[in-house]
């Protein structure tokens, strides 16, 4: 999947969407390998930089989201819209598809 590039400096989730800043990949193996950048999984850990406002119930009510800002998350493999702001990447996924929260 490619990466969305976006020259704005910021970005908003809009309901129950949260962005999360991509923690970084390893660099090598445990036996000391160096992996060349096409051998790297996608890492499915980072921390949540925004959160949206929730998902409107039937009733017009809005639901909190469970996650905050600052919070360290696994999330599914093939999960979300990759962004690219700046030098940073991010992943822009629903809250749904966060599996857990890291202590």
């Amino acid at each position: 999947m490619a990466a969305i590039t976006l020259a704005a400096s910021s970005l908003k989730p809009l309901g129950d969407r949260v962005m999360v800043k991509v923690s970084a990949s390893e660099e090598k193996t445990a036996g000391g390998i160096l992996l060349p950048d096409t051998a790297k999984e996608k890492p499915q850990v980072g921390e949540i930089t925004a959160v949206g406002p929730g998902k409107r119930n039937d009733d017009g009510t809005r639901q909190s989201i469970e996650v905050n800002v600052g919070d360290k998350v696994l999330y599914s493999k093939y999960a979300g819209t990759d962004i690219k702001l700046g030098s940073d990447e991010y992943v822009l996924l629903s809250e749904k598809d966060i599996l857990a929260t890291l202590a």
